[in-house]
């Protein structure tokens, strides 16, 4: 696997149905890809896993897919277990 930090970049959807961008996921998460499985693990600083997503290359890869969601900036922020 490959930190975004990398080059590797792409989208994912997180839990709340945004899309990101691998090299700014936002919420001082970082992004692990694996482009062959087209996988990406999103975890803390410390490495905690968090989050696991499909990796999309493009927005084209995400519209083939049919999903049709919003791209979110980093800043945008990651919704929390309480607001549910």
């Amino acid at each position: 696997m490959s930190h975004a930090d990398e080059r590797v970049t792409g989208y994912f959807i997180d839990w709340d149905g945004n899309v990101r961008r691998t090299d700014d996921p936002g919420g001082d998460y970082r992004c692990e890809i694996d482009r062959a499985a087209r996988y990406v693990g999103v975890t803390t600083k410390s490495g905690t896993l968090v989050h696991e997503a499909t990796f999309y290359r493009d927005l084209d890869a995400l519209a083939r897919a049919g999903i049709k969601a919003c791209v979110v900036a980093g800043s945008h922020p990651w919704g929390k277990c309480n607001d549910f």
